[in-house]
């Protein structure tokens, strides 16, 4: 598992934030626009689709009304002239640019090209089935068919088509193609129509989104602040209870142990002398007993606040670290290298960066005795770059997943995280790299004055 807090990250500013929230907005709006877009274009050519089967139906029943005659189905001249005069002078011109009247065996009967009439081709299955349905429909042309050699060099075409009857009332088909730029133009009319609105929304949903969007970023990075005034309260009042914890354990019950221990010594040699061997022997086991009471307080006074930190140095301090491992049994080693330790302000205690070191230091130590159970742990101080200590602490023990920290954490074990956030008011960062089965690293990097 790796969980980082790169260096800087509370530093971002409410004008970034806005300007990464400008960012996606103006992402999604181009995503909703181009959507919105290619939607309202697939409408308007549905709608000019629909205006195509209507102008065929109203063709077709001019050319029904006007020209049509039973003669058509004999290939009469006379009634297919008539028939051409009423095509030539009401259907064709603007976009109608071919127009074909079919039988139902797929005869043409007419067509303004002439060379067309009389020819037979199979009438597609939607074609045949207006025959039984009525209405009208419309489909691109498709240029390949031999019926439409004629209408290559026009380009894409649309094609519709619906039944008329003769006046005898035979069905046939009446067909018109109509350019398909045409078709195109009543999409972009209708596209135009409803485009503005639809983007001027956008546009003015996008514009007063951006001051409640300042609003809400300064107010969370108010409230960031002051949770970071918080934790940094926190941790001071934390350090100041444990400095005066060991200090009253120090100059209390330590040296009170210590006495009585102590006293003990000659109450056992003058149980001795008496000839009573059991009560001196109870009374040296008890000064024992209270001597190494007193070695654990005062090893658990060097973890609460240890005292070298400020006097010895920070080396000889997490030395003391590693000697409780070392006492039960651990491979430890500590390699320090001088040019890292912080200058004389530090080591007099006016700064912060010592006592972070030697913090994270304490918290990856303690958690590889108490929940890793390491064989070996490591510490080393070194410069990452001039002015920049790194502190990298390995140990061999049973390491975490990502999912054991989560739920450490939300039991209320959140060491790891108040130095992760430590660390970045310091201007450095903190990882942790860890797995199962697979020890655990500690690495921070934090600048010394």
């Amino acid at each position: 598992m790796r969980s980082a807090v790169a260096r800087g990250r509370m530093e971002a500013t409410v004008p970034g934030a806005i300007s990464r929230f400008m960012l996606a907005s103006v992402a999604a709006f181009a995503v909703i626009a181009v959507g919105g877009y290619l939607a309202l274009r697939q409408v308007a050519l549905d709608q000019a689709v629909r205006e195509t089967r209507q102008r065929v139906e109203a063709d077709g029943r001019i050319v029904e009304s006007a020209g049509l005659t039973d003669g058509v189905l004999r290939g009469d001249p006379r009634a297919l002239q008539r028939l051409d005069d009423v095509v030539l002078g009401q259907v064709l011109g603007g976009p109608v640019t071919r127009v074909k009247l079919w039988s139902r065996a797929g005869r043409i009967l007419y067509a303004d090209a002439p060379q067309l009439v009389g020819r037979r081709y199979a009438l597609g299955a939607e074609e045949r089935e207006l025959f039984e349905t009525g209405g009208a429909d419309a489909e691109v042309s498709d240029l390949s068919k031999p019926e439409n050699r004629y209408e290559r060099a026009q380009g894409k075409l649309l094609e519709a088509y619906t039944t008329i009857r003769t006046p005898n009332g035979r069905q046939v088909l009446f067909e018109i193609y109509e350019r398909y730029g045409a078709v195109r133009a009543n999409g972009a009319r209708l596209l135009g129509a409803f485009a503005p609105p639809l983007v001027g929304g956008l546009l003015v949903l996008l514009v007063l989104q951006v001051p409640l969007a300042w609003v809400l970023a300064r107010r969370l990075r108010r409230e960031h602040a002051q949770r970071e005034a918080l934790l940094a309260s926190a941790v001071a009042a934390s350090e100041r209870e444990r400095r005066q914890i060991a200090a009253d354990l120090h100059d209390g019950v330590v040296q009170d142990l210590a006495g009585v221990a102590f006293g003990l010594a000659p109450a056992a040699d003058a149980a001795q002398r008496r000839g009573d061997d059991a009560e001196a022997a109870a009374l040296r086991d008890a000064g024992d007993r209270l001597r190494q009471g007193v070695r654990d307080l005062r090893t658990l006074l060097v973890e609460i606040h240890p005292p070298n930190l400020a006097s010895a140095g920070l080396d000889a301090a997490l030395s003391d670290l590693l000697s409780p491992l070392e006492a039960a049994g651990a491979q430890t080693r500590l390699e320090v290298d001088p040019q890292a330790l912080p200058r004389e302000r530090e080591r007099a205690g006016e700064g912060a960066a010592m006592t972070l070191i030697y913090r994270v230091a304490r918290e990856a130590v303690r958690n590889a005795r108490e929940h890793g159970r390491a064989q070996a742990v490591s510490i080393a101080l070194g410069c990452a770059a001039p002015g920049v200590a790194r502190l990298v602490v390995r140990d061999d023990g049973r390491g975490f997943a990502p999912a054991d920290r989560t739920r450490a954490e939300a039991a209320g074990h959140v060491g790891l995280r108040l130095l992760e956030e430590l660390a970045v008011q310091a201007g450095g960062s903190l990882m942790i790299d860890s797995a199962p089965d697979a020890g655990t690293t500690v690495t921070l990097e934090v600048p010394t004055p």
